[in-house]
């Protein structure tokens, strides 16, 4: 063995170190299992001290911290995480807009693999941010700081369209340089089948979803503006099709802020969230690379992310002797799979790269150390890639489902009719309300309810700024 493979071998070690670090699911797991049995403070107590042992202002903890925490209804707290986790975004936003090569450097083939790149969210992450946000708000009776993260939700959404337009065409002009073409029929052994089933083909993108552009409607409706309504329930049918419950948002809103509205009656808004978002898991695939000495195969590990058979539904709400239907308005483990299949041919792309220049260090160990140093070089292409990036918002819920309709004031017992009947007194009043739930298979946490204006009165008309009346000019005087 010659002397020089030695520090090939330290540096195999140290990268094997590296690359066998905790995964997010590893982290998350206790924590998501917690909450799901009602141990909320463990679960954010848990997140705190990884916070401390890592970075208090690690984008992806303080979105499950912000998660968990509004979850157990401290609103305020839950808008504290998630307000540091948006200076992160803000920070990719504001580059994505004026210097996006900047961002494109990640596209390169990273040696180390993809979780070994910054974490930048997931794209539907970023627009759930801005969104809970909102909601949170909301729940604290804030009406008009919800309206500005509503706008910033949209702008986020443009700009995280063009961005990604970007990155796609970068890592493919990458790949073709090198000589890679990529496509999903080339991963043998890949579970493509998750990413082509009709729902995930039916979502227009990765990014936006209809719950977000729902409440934006609801959230100017509230406020009297329905001018700026109408398109929030208009874009939220455009993406959820064929649900009636969307459909009366925007067909109902004249009704509902005009004469025509019924008298005395609160406007009701249940929002029923399920379950938590799926995880990614890894998967190992072969790929041929041809190097001088002939074709060697290299491993990389992909991400997969699998559909739920066992996905919680809730048909309708019980409210006394009232029955609400729901609707499933938005499915993020469908958001996942679509967010996934779009950012498939960029993680291709960088593998194939990888696998070229791995494939070329194991070559050079082959011919130049024999034997031994093609194990050498067979440890450092494994030990630089382990598992694919699983990093994801856990937390968030798998599926979101609401339900609408005008109630009588007055206390109710509130029954998720799918949920083993749990039940839950409700004080209704208010000329709108919203009430928060979240599901999980052995535990429901009811939220606090949050109502504004009063049932009956008609709130008053949005002001807007006065036009200053130009003072008339004045005639030039003859001499």
């Amino acid at each position: 063995m010659r002397l020089y493979s030695l520090p090939l071998l330290v540096t195999a070690l140290s990268l094997s170190a590296c690359a066998n670090m905790a995964t997010h699911e590893s982290k998350m797991g206790s924590n998501i299992s917690n909450a799901s049995q009602g141990n909320l403070d463990a679960a954010v107590k848990h997140i705190d001290t990884q916070l401390q042992a890592a970075d208090k202002n690690d984008l992806l903890l303080n979105l499950e911290k912000g998660e968990l925490l509004r979850v157990g209804s401290h609103y305020k707290e839950s808008l504290d995480a998630f307000s540091i986790a948006d200076i992160k975004v803000n920070e990719w936003e504001a580059i994505a807009k004026s210097d996006p090569a900047k961002l494109l450097g990640q596209v390169g083939a990273v040696f180390m693999g993809d979780s070994s790149r910054n974490y930048e969210g997931q794209d539907y992450e970023k627009v759930m941010l801005t969104t809970r946000m909102a909601m949170d708000r909301i729940n604290l009776g804030d009406l008009d700081t919800a309206r500005v993260d509503i706008k910033r939700t949209h702008e986020r959404e443009a700009v995280i369209a063009r961005f990604r337009e970007k990155e796609t065409e970068q890592a493919e002009a990458e790949a073709k340089s090198k000589g890679v073409t990529t496509g999903a029929k080339e991963l043998n052994g890949y579970p493509v089948e998750t990413l082509n089933d009709p729902e995930v083909l039916k979502l227009k993108n990765g990014f936006q979803n209809a719950l977000s552009h729902y409440m934006a409607g609801f959230t100017y409706e509230a406020l009297n503006e329905p001018g700026l309504a109408a398109p929030g329930y208009r874009k939220a049918i455009e993406l959820r099709p064929d649900l009636p419950l969307l459909e009366e948002g925007l067909r109902g809103l004249d009704a509902r802020t005009s004469f025509r509205r019924p008298k005395g009656m609160t406007d009701v808004l249940f929002v029923v969230e399920t379950g938590t978002s799926p995880a990614r898991q890894s998967q190992k695939i072969a790929f041929p690379v041809p190097t001088p000495s002939g074709l060697i195969t290299v491993s990389f590990s992909f991400p997969t992310i699998y559909p739920n058979k066992d996905a919680i539904a809730i048909n309708q709400l019980k409210l006394g002797n009232l029955s609400l239907p729901t609707a499933l308005v938005t499915d993020f483990n469908v958001m996942a799979r679509k967010a996934l299949k779009d950012e498939l041919p960029g993680i291709q792309a960088r593998a194939a790269v990888r696998a070229i220049g791995k494939g070329v260090l194991q070559d050079q160990a082959n011919r130049q150390l024999g034997l031994f140093g093609g194990l050498i070089g067979n440890v450092v292409t494994a030990a630089t890639e382990g598992d694919a990036d699983d990093r994801m918002w856990r937390s968030l819920p798998e599926r979101v489902f609401l339900a609408r309709g005008f109630v009588k004031p007055g206390e109710y017992d509130l029954r998720i009719a799918d949920n083993n009947g749990i039940s839950q007194k409700l004080v209704v009043d208010g000329r709108y309300m919203v009430v928060p739930v979240r599901v999980f298979k052995t535990k429901t946490y009811f939220g606090e309810p949050v109502k504004f204006g009063q049932a009956g009165v008609e709130p008053p008309a949005k002001k807007t700024a006065p036009v200053k009346k130009q003072a008339p000019k004045k005639k030039a005087s003859s001499t």
